[in-house]
Order: structure tokens, then sequence, then C-alpha cells
């Protein structure tokens, strides 16, 4: 079972919800500036906590070395996760799942392997797990999902390169995914990112 915190949001009625995983060796609290700054009243958080301690903080899977295993478990804990947001009366489709490096993985392998169409999926500078295979495995509902993937172009730990390729497969295989470049390394480019993340989560 994965755990989070849930920071509500200031209209008590809403079901709209973010889920945000960090990247590695972070945590949940590394993330509770989020709400502040995307500023959306009507939005609420849940902030996840990694499964793997990771030298202070938690990593969704080994790294570097054989990664499959790690993001499979972390996947099908996701997917109890959502499944039981939606038992709490989340709908899927009020839910945008998203994060930041190994966050950033794990939202989009999830977000595009889960059986019920989310409201968004956001990628913050990482990475997509063998492509080839999550193209294999696009179901309708797969198809249907809204993407918002972004990275640095000076990012010294996962070349843009190589990222932007796996991006251009994603669409050219029918993924609607929003691709954007900024001049960061690897972080979030402060106001300018904020903003194409909020419109993102606004429109879904």
């Amino acid at each position: 079972m994965l755990h989070g915190e849930f920071i509500p949001a200031a209209a008590t009625d809403s079901r709209r919800l973010f889920v945000v995983l960090h990247g590695l060796g972070d945590s949940a609290a590394g993330w509770r500036w989020l709400p502040g700054a995307l500023d959306l009243p009507w939005l609420n958080y849940l902030l996840v906590n990694a499964p793997d301690e990771y030298y202070g903080g938690y990593s969704w899977f080994d790294y570097p070395g054989d990664i499959a295993p790690g993001i499979h478990r972390s996947r099908r804990l996701l997917f109890e996760l959502l499944d039981d947001l939606r038992a709490k009366n989340f709908p899927a489709d009020q839910i945008t799942l998203g994060g930041f490096s190994q966050g950033c993985l794990m939202s989009v392998e999830t977000g595009l392997r889960y059986p019920h169409r989310l409201a968004g999926v956001v990628g913050l500078s990482g990475w997509v797990f063998e492509v080839a295979n999550l193209i294999r495995d696009l179901t309708p509902v797969a198809r249907s999902q809204r993407l918002l993937i972004t990275h640095g172009l000076y990012d010294p730990l996962l070349p843009i390169v190589e990222v932007r390729d796996q991006v251009r497969q994603l669409q050219t295989a029918g993924v609607d995914v929003a691709w954007r470049e900024f001049p960061k390394e690897h972080t979030i480019h402060g106001p300018e990112e904020i903003t194409v993340i909020r419109e993102f989560v606004r429109a879904g």
C-alpha cells in the first residue's frame, strides 16, 4: 500500500484531484509547494511517497540496474491507489496523475496502462519505459488519454534527445501527447513551466 499526504481543495465540494509522484530520493514533502504555485482552488492534491526507502527519501524502482521489476511492482501499487480513490468518490476522469523524473516515468507507464480514462497525465523531466512495448499494448482507453510531457534542453541526467524520440514514437502511434521543451536542467522551469502545467490541468 502506498502512503501519501492529502491536501484538500479550498472548494470543499470538488472531486478534482492531482496525484503527484516525486523523483528519486525525494518524498511527498518535497512537493508541498505545488498547490500554492498552481493556485487552483478547486483542486485537491495527493502527494504520494514511493514504496522503497532511498537515502532519507524514497524510490519507485532500483536505479541504475534492472529497473523493470520495481516499475511493474510500483505500477500495480498505483493501480490499487487509483482504484481506491475511485471507491472514495474521486472519479477517474477527475484525476490527473503526474510526476517528476522517476515519477514522470511511473505516471506515463501507469496512465497509459490503467483501464479507465484519467483527466490527464503530466510527466516532468523523466522518460518512457520500454516505449515499444507500451505502444504495442496501447488500448482504446490509452489512446484517449491526454498527456503533457516536459523536458529540459540542458538536462544532464536524462538527455533530451532520447526522451524527445520516445515522445515522437508515442505521438506517431496516436497517443495525445503535448510536448514542451524548456531551457532548464533537471528541475522545474519556474513560473513558465508552472503556467503550462496549470493550463493543462485546468483543461482536463
